[in-house]
Protein backbone atom coordinates (compact mmCIF):
# COMPACT_ATOMS: atom_id res chain seq x y z
CA UNK A 1 0.00 0.00 0.00
CA UNK A 2 1.42 3.48 -0.63
CA UNK A 3 -0.09 7.09 0.43
CA UNK A 4 -0.46 7.75 -3.77
CA UNK A 5 -3.13 4.77 -3.87
CA UNK A 6 -4.85 6.40 -0.70
CA UNK A 7 -4.59 9.54 -2.05
CA UNK A 8 -6.41 8.27 -6.15
CA UNK A 9 -9.43 6.50 -3.75
CA UNK A 10 -9.70 9.81 -1.84
CA UNK A 11 -10.13 11.47 -4.91
CA UNK A 12 -12.54 8.42 -6.00
CA UNK A 13 -14.54 8.74 -3.17
CA UNK A 14 -15.16 11.88 -2.99
CA UNK A 15 -16.49 12.74 -6.80
CA UNK A 16 -17.84 9.24 -7.22
CA UNK A 17 -16.64 9.08 -10.60
CA UNK A 18 -13.25 7.21 -11.70
CA UNK A 19 -13.42 9.89 -14.85
CA UNK A 20 -13.98 12.87 -13.06
CA UNK A 21 -10.99 11.78 -10.93
CA UNK A 22 -8.80 10.83 -13.36
CA UNK A 23 -9.27 14.39 -14.85
CA UNK A 24 -8.23 16.12 -11.82
CA UNK A 25 -5.40 13.79 -10.80
CA UNK A 26 -4.09 14.66 -14.59
CA UNK A 27 -3.92 10.65 -14.89
CA UNK A 28 -5.42 8.30 -17.38
CA UNK A 29 -8.37 6.42 -16.60
CA UNK A 30 -6.85 3.18 -16.42
CA UNK A 31 -3.95 4.10 -14.85
CA UNK A 32 -6.49 5.26 -11.87
CA UNK A 33 -8.53 2.01 -11.86
CA UNK A 34 -5.56 -0.23 -12.24
CA UNK A 35 -3.67 1.33 -8.67
CA UNK A 36 -7.30 1.13 -6.71
CA UNK A 37 -7.68 -2.23 -8.07
CA UNK A 38 -4.18 -2.99 -6.32
CA UNK A 39 -5.40 -1.38 -3.27
CA UNK A 40 -8.34 -4.02 -3.63
CA UNK A 41 -5.70 -6.86 -4.14
CA UNK A 42 -3.19 -6.00 -1.28
CA UNK A 43 -6.07 -5.66 1.46
CA UNK A 44 -7.98 -8.38 0.22
CA UNK A 45 -11.40 -6.60 -0.15
CA UNK A 46 -13.51 -4.67 -2.26
CA UNK A 47 -13.54 -0.98 -1.76
CA UNK A 48 -15.76 0.66 -4.37
CA UNK A 49 -19.13 -0.90 -6.22
CA UNK A 50 -18.33 0.03 -9.81
CA UNK A 51 -21.93 0.97 -11.84
CA UNK A 52 -22.75 2.30 -14.95
CA UNK A 53 -23.65 5.84 -13.03
CA UNK A 54 -20.20 5.77 -11.10
CA UNK A 55 -18.85 4.23 -7.85
CA UNK A 56 -19.49 3.76 -4.30
CA UNK A 57 -17.97 2.12 -1.16
CA UNK A 58 -18.72 -1.21 -0.17
CA UNK A 59 -18.90 -1.66 3.43
CA UNK A 60 -15.84 -2.84 4.00
CA UNK A 61 -14.38 0.28 1.97
CA UNK A 62 -16.66 2.62 3.92
CA UNK A 63 -14.40 1.19 7.10
CA UNK A 64 -11.50 1.04 4.98
CA UNK A 65 -11.66 4.51 4.25
CA UNK A 66 -12.03 5.82 7.67
CA UNK A 67 -8.64 4.78 8.67
CA UNK A 68 -7.22 6.15 5.46
CA UNK A 69 -8.61 9.29 6.11
CA UNK A 70 -6.49 8.61 9.40
CA UNK A 71 -3.48 8.05 7.45
CA UNK A 72 -3.70 10.97 5.20
CA UNK A 73 -4.88 13.70 8.12
CA UNK A 74 -1.07 12.41 9.71
CA UNK A 75 0.24 13.01 6.02
CA UNK A 76 -1.22 16.49 5.52
CA UNK A 77 0.12 17.82 9.36
CA UNK A 78 3.43 16.01 8.78
CA UNK A 79 3.70 18.23 5.38
CA UNK A 80 2.12 20.95 7.02
CA UNK A 81 5.05 21.15 9.83
CA UNK A 82 8.29 19.45 8.06
CA UNK A 83 7.45 21.12 4.13
CA UNK A 84 8.07 24.34 2.83
CA UNK A 85 8.96 26.38 6.17
CA UNK A 86 9.21 29.74 4.27
CA UNK A 87 5.81 29.41 3.10
CA UNK A 88 3.94 27.04 5.28
CA UNK A 89 2.08 28.87 7.78
CA UNK A 90 2.63 28.09 11.32
CA UNK A 91 -0.55 26.34 12.77
CA UNK A 92 -2.11 26.11 16.42
CA UNK A 93 -5.21 24.89 17.52
CA UNK A 94 -6.91 24.67 20.36
CA UNK A 95 -10.20 22.27 20.65
CA UNK A 96 -12.34 22.64 23.95
CA UNK A 97 -15.66 21.71 25.71
CA UNK A 98 -17.89 25.30 25.90
CA UNK A 99 -15.72 27.29 28.42
CA UNK A 100 -15.38 31.14 28.40
CA UNK A 101 -11.95 31.13 29.78
CA UNK A 102 -11.01 29.32 26.66
CA UNK A 103 -12.63 31.37 24.70
CA UNK A 104 -11.15 34.64 26.32
CA UNK A 105 -7.36 33.27 26.54
CA UNK A 106 -7.64 32.22 22.14
CA UNK A 107 -8.55 35.71 22.09
CA UNK A 108 -5.84 37.79 24.35
CA UNK A 109 -3.38 34.99 22.26
CA UNK A 110 -4.12 36.26 19.00
CA UNK A 111 -4.06 40.12 20.14
CA UNK A 112 -0.53 39.44 21.09
CA UNK A 113 0.26 36.93 18.02
CA UNK A 114 -1.21 38.77 15.45
CA UNK A 115 -3.45 36.45 12.56
CA UNK A 116 -0.87 37.05 9.59
CA UNK A 117 1.76 34.48 11.52
CA UNK A 118 -0.40 31.63 12.41
CA UNK A 119 -3.06 29.85 11.35
CA UNK A 120 -5.10 29.17 14.26
CA UNK A 121 -8.13 27.41 15.62
CA UNK A 122 -10.73 27.07 18.34
CA UNK A 123 -12.66 23.71 18.38
CA UNK A 124 -15.81 23.93 20.64
CA UNK A 125 -16.39 20.15 20.76
CA UNK A 126 -17.76 17.03 23.03
CA UNK A 127 -15.60 15.33 25.22
CA UNK A 128 -15.24 11.96 23.11
CA UNK A 129 -13.87 14.70 20.07
CA UNK A 130 -11.68 16.82 22.28
CA UNK A 131 -9.90 13.66 22.87
CA UNK A 132 -9.72 12.40 19.59
CA UNK A 133 -8.64 15.65 18.08
CA UNK A 134 -5.48 16.01 20.85
CA UNK A 135 -4.99 11.98 20.25
CA UNK A 136 -4.78 12.70 15.84
CA UNK A 137 -2.51 15.80 16.71
CA UNK A 138 -5.35 17.88 15.43
CA UNK A 139 -4.69 20.41 18.13
CA UNK A 140 -2.08 20.53 20.42
CA UNK A 141 -4.20 21.34 23.63
CA UNK A 142 -7.75 19.70 24.46
CA UNK A 143 -9.53 21.51 27.74
CA UNK A 144 -11.86 19.02 29.43
CA UNK A 145 -13.20 18.02 32.63
CA UNK A 146 -13.54 15.19 34.91
CA UNK A 147 -15.75 14.00 37.57
CA UNK A 148 -16.47 11.41 39.98
CA UNK A 149 -18.47 9.55 37.41
CA UNK A 150 -16.05 9.71 34.17
CA UNK A 151 -12.52 9.57 35.85
CA UNK A 152 -11.89 6.18 35.37
CA UNK A 153 -12.80 6.10 31.70
CA UNK A 154 -11.17 8.77 30.93
CA UNK A 155 -8.50 8.43 32.56
CA UNK A 156 -8.12 4.75 30.60
CA UNK A 157 -8.45 6.71 27.57
CA UNK A 158 -5.30 8.99 28.22
CA UNK A 159 -3.52 6.10 28.82
CA UNK A 160 -4.83 4.55 25.75
CA UNK A 161 -4.28 7.62 23.13
CA UNK A 162 -0.69 8.78 24.79
CA UNK A 163 -1.93 12.14 26.42
CA UNK A 164 -1.24 14.28 29.49
CA UNK A 165 -4.16 15.61 31.51
CA UNK A 166 -2.82 18.33 33.41
CA UNK A 167 -5.34 19.97 35.95
CA UNK A 168 -6.10 23.70 36.59
CA UNK A 169 -8.93 24.12 38.89
CA UNK A 170 -11.75 22.44 40.45
CA UNK A 171 -15.24 24.15 40.56
CA UNK A 172 -18.70 22.74 42.30
CA UNK A 173 -21.32 22.46 39.52
CA UNK A 174 -23.21 25.70 38.66
CA UNK A 175 -26.29 25.79 36.29
CA UNK A 176 -25.88 27.68 33.36
CA UNK A 177 -29.26 29.51 32.40
CA UNK A 178 -31.02 32.57 30.61
CA UNK A 179 -31.29 35.45 33.42
CA UNK A 180 -35.09 35.59 32.99
CA UNK A 181 -35.52 31.74 32.93
CA UNK A 182 -38.22 30.25 36.11
CA UNK A 183 -35.79 29.38 38.31
CA UNK A 184 -32.94 32.59 37.72
CA UNK A 185 -34.52 33.84 41.39
CA UNK A 186 -33.41 30.67 43.60
CA UNK A 187 -29.54 30.96 45.32
CA UNK A 188 -28.95 27.49 44.62
CA UNK A 189 -30.77 25.06 42.37
CA UNK A 190 -31.45 21.22 42.82
CA UNK A 191 -31.68 18.76 39.98
CA UNK A 192 -35.13 17.84 41.17
CA UNK A 193 -35.93 21.48 40.24
CA UNK A 194 -34.40 20.94 37.16
CA UNK A 195 -36.23 18.01 35.59
CA UNK A 196 -39.03 19.91 33.82
CA UNK A 197 -36.59 21.71 31.65
CA UNK A 198 -33.76 20.52 28.29
CA UNK A 199 -30.33 20.88 29.68
CA UNK A 200 -27.05 20.24 27.99
CA UNK A 201 -25.19 17.48 29.66
CA UNK A 202 -22.43 17.74 32.10
CA UNK A 203 -23.16 15.43 35.13
CA UNK A 204 -23.88 12.72 32.31
CA UNK A 205 -24.95 10.14 35.24
CA UNK A 206 -27.63 12.53 35.85
CA UNK A 207 -31.39 11.51 33.99
CA UNK A 208 -33.08 14.46 32.04
CA UNK A 209 -36.63 13.76 30.79
CA UNK A 210 -35.43 16.28 27.94
CA UNK A 211 -31.84 17.03 26.76
CA UNK A 212 -30.27 18.44 23.90
CA UNK A 213 -26.67 18.21 22.39
CA UNK A 214 -25.05 21.09 20.50
CA UNK A 215 -21.26 22.02 19.65
CA UNK A 216 -21.17 25.68 20.43
CA UNK A 217 -21.72 28.22 23.00
CA UNK A 218 -23.56 30.44 21.01
CA UNK A 219 -25.92 27.79 19.83
CA UNK A 220 -26.11 26.48 23.47
CA UNK A 221 -26.79 29.94 25.09
CA UNK A 222 -29.44 30.30 22.37
CA UNK A 223 -31.43 27.37 23.30
CA UNK A 224 -31.37 28.15 27.05
CA UNK A 225 -33.16 31.65 25.89
CA UNK A 226 -35.51 30.14 24.14
CA UNK A 227 -36.31 27.35 25.61
CA UNK A 228 -36.08 27.85 29.18
CA UNK A 229 -33.11 25.14 29.00
CA UNK A 230 -30.17 24.80 30.83
CA UNK A 231 -26.24 23.18 30.88
CA UNK A 232 -24.19 22.32 33.88
CA UNK A 233 -20.21 23.98 33.86
CA UNK A 234 -17.84 24.94 36.25
CA UNK A 235 -19.84 28.62 37.23
CA UNK A 236 -17.00 30.85 34.77
CA UNK A 237 -18.75 33.20 33.35
CA UNK A 238 -17.27 35.93 30.62
CA UNK A 239 -19.51 38.92 30.81
CA UNK A 240 -17.38 40.28 28.03
CA UNK A 241 -18.07 37.49 25.74
CA UNK A 242 -21.54 36.32 26.76
CA UNK A 243 -23.35 39.49 27.84
CA UNK A 244 -25.60 39.67 30.85
CA UNK A 245 -28.07 37.07 29.64
CA UNK A 246 -26.31 34.29 31.15
CA UNK A 247 -26.08 33.70 34.82
CA UNK A 248 -24.63 30.88 37.37
CA UNK A 249 -26.51 29.32 40.34
CA UNK A 250 -25.01 26.61 42.30
CA UNK A 251 -26.23 23.15 42.06
CA UNK A 252 -26.85 21.31 45.30
CA UNK A 253 -24.52 18.13 44.74
CA UNK A 254 -21.65 16.77 46.37
CA UNK A 255 -20.14 16.50 42.75
CA UNK A 256 -16.80 18.33 41.65
CA UNK A 257 -15.46 19.29 38.56
CA UNK A 258 -12.08 19.56 37.48
CA UNK A 259 -11.04 20.66 34.71
CA UNK A 260 -7.38 20.77 32.64
CA UNK A 261 -5.89 20.69 29.69
CA UNK A 262 -4.66 17.77 27.95
CA UNK A 263 -1.69 17.53 25.46
CA UNK A 264 -0.13 14.59 23.33
CA UNK A 265 2.87 12.96 24.88
CA UNK A 266 4.23 12.84 21.37
CA UNK A 267 4.20 16.29 20.23
CA UNK A 268 6.40 18.48 22.29
CA UNK A 269 4.27 21.82 23.03
CA UNK A 270 4.82 24.77 20.56
CA UNK A 271 5.88 28.50 22.02
CA UNK A 272 3.07 29.25 20.83
CA UNK A 273 1.19 26.75 23.11
CA UNK A 274 2.73 27.27 26.00
CA UNK A 275 1.64 31.10 25.58
CA UNK A 276 -2.53 29.95 25.21
CA UNK A 277 -1.52 28.35 28.40
CA UNK A 278 -0.60 31.20 30.25
CA UNK A 279 -3.51 33.63 28.94
CA UNK A 280 -5.55 30.55 29.72
CA UNK A 281 -4.37 30.25 33.54
CA UNK A 282 -4.78 34.32 33.49
CA UNK A 283 -8.24 34.06 33.09
CA UNK A 284 -9.08 31.47 35.15
CA UNK A 285 -7.50 33.26 37.89
CA UNK A 286 -9.12 36.98 36.32
CA UNK A 287 -12.71 34.92 36.54
CA UNK A 288 -12.68 33.02 39.74
CA UNK A 289 -12.00 36.32 41.78
CA UNK A 290 -15.29 38.00 40.45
Amino acid sequence: MRIQQLLYLQKVVALGNMTEAAKELFIAQPTLSSAIKQLEKEMGITILIRGKKGVSLTEDGREFMQYAQQILDQVQLLERRYGDQSSAPKIFSVAAQHYAFAVDAFVQLLKEIGQSDYQASLKEMRTYEVIEDVANLHSEIGIVYLSRYNRQVMENSFQEKELSFTPLFKAHPHVFLYRNHPLAGKKSISLADLLPYYWEETLADQHSPKSIIVSDRATLFNLEIGLSGYTISSGIINANLNGDDIIARPLISDEYIEIGYLTNRLHQLSSIGQKYLGYLRESIEKNTKR
